[in-house]
């Protein structure tokens, strides 16, 4: 099993700071989902920036989230 998400930072050119469990730090782009169906709303960074982390992934208030293990793997 993959490291889960322990906590989010949201960044201005809509990448991700996540710490992981095993305490890695690594950088999702979330460039590429933002032109894909509910990730759509989060081209706003009003929205985007209101990121939590949730059961190992994380989510935003309008219900977007991400499997953990596709947030683990396609973080640099």
């Amino acid at each position: 099993m993959n490291p889960r998400g322990k906590n989010v930072a949201p960044n201005q050119d809509f990448t991700l700071e996540v710490a992981f469990t095993n305490d890695e730090i690594k950088t999702f782009d979330m460039m590429p989902y933002l032109e894909i169906g509910i990730f759509q709303q989060l081209k706003d960074y009003n929205k985007f920036r209101f990121v939590i982390p949730f059961l190992g992934s994380i989510q935003w208030y309008g219900g977007q989230d991400l499997c953990p293990d596709t947030l683990y793997l396609e973080s640099i």
